[in-house]
């Protein structure tokens, strides 16, 4: 599999993650890597996100991904990335590549709530701000996700993520016609010809998917639209770097993909699937 993938969704403990940056690149050479990308998790406003997010002057974070750009020179190359919130009070300028991910809807007071916190979580904010409703509750998420997906980020984050907790179909059934022509909506907000949408393995290695983000009706569109693919980890820790790549792979298959595309100092490079 060794020169077949990247992994360019990453976390450290400069934001929510458990390994330094150092450590985070360490494994990514060590598990044979083409490009490591660091993406940090973008200031919010939000009280509740300090010390989980990187702070609003990353002249720290970039200079450290830079030193380990210099000291993976030639062997492995070093991407500076941000993973942007859709409440986000920082951009992307400056930064070789950006995800856009939409974590948050409004709550009943008009503030923003994060969807992937926990199940008895979001069950409390369905019960609380949607009656119950969980139609509504993933229309206003794919509100959030087309407003996304239409800024043209580089790669466009767990495009699902309202799903993370339904895979027994708790929540909701995803197979029914309102919630796909959601989520379909979103999803054609984006631009394939600019976005890379990620097939996403990071609620598989965290326990709470046995399957990678997105579904595969909305894969199946990605690869009608004529997009492109890129497999991600969403890693949080060094032993996740290229968790579940090879059933990321066949979900991408079984879509009707055969490559999958890297981020490289030198631009996209597209490679036959892990």
């Amino acid at each position: 599999m060794k020169g077949l993938f990247c992994t360019v969704h990453t976390h450290s403990t400069m934001c929510d993650g458990k390994n330094t940056l150092a450590e985070m690149a360490r494994a990514a050479f060590e598990a044979g890597a083409v490009s490591f990308g660091a993406s940090g998790h973008s200031h919010t406003p939000l009280p509740e996100d300090q010390g989980g997010v990187l702070p609003k002057d990353m002249s720290a974070y970039r200079a450290e991904v830079l030193r380990l750009r210099e000291a993976y020179a030639g062997r492995m190359d070093v991407l500076l990335g941000i993973e942007l919130d859709n409440c986000a009070d920082v951009t992307a300028e400056g930064f070789d590549y950006w995800i856009g991910s939409a974590h948050r809807i409004r709550d009943a007071a008009g503030g923003w709530h994060t969807v992937d916190w926990g199940a008895e979580d979001l069950e409390r904010r369905l019960r609380e701000d949607f009656s119950g409703n969980f139609l509504i509750m993933a229309g206003q998420y794919y509100d959030e996700v087309r407003r996304m997906a239409e800024r043209r980020p580089t790669i466009l984050g767990h495009v699902d993520l309202i799903a993370k907790f339904n895979e027994d179909g708790y929540f909701f059934d995803e197979s029914a016609p309102g919630y796909q022509a959601a989520a379909l909506a979103a999803l054609h907000a984006a631009d394939p010809k600019e976005t890379l949408l990620e097939i996403n393995t990071g609620a598989m290695s965290r326990g709470w998917r046995s399957v990678p983000y997105p579904a595969p009706f909305l894969l199946r569109e990605w690869r009608a639209m004529g997009g492109k693919i890129i497999l991600t980890a969403d890693a949080h820790s060094a032993g996740t770097v290229v968790y579940g790549y090879a059933q990321a792979a066949e979900a991408a298959r079984a879509a009707g993909f055969q490559r999958s595309t890297l981020l490289t100092r030198s631009g996209r490079e597209e490679r036959p699937l892990p």
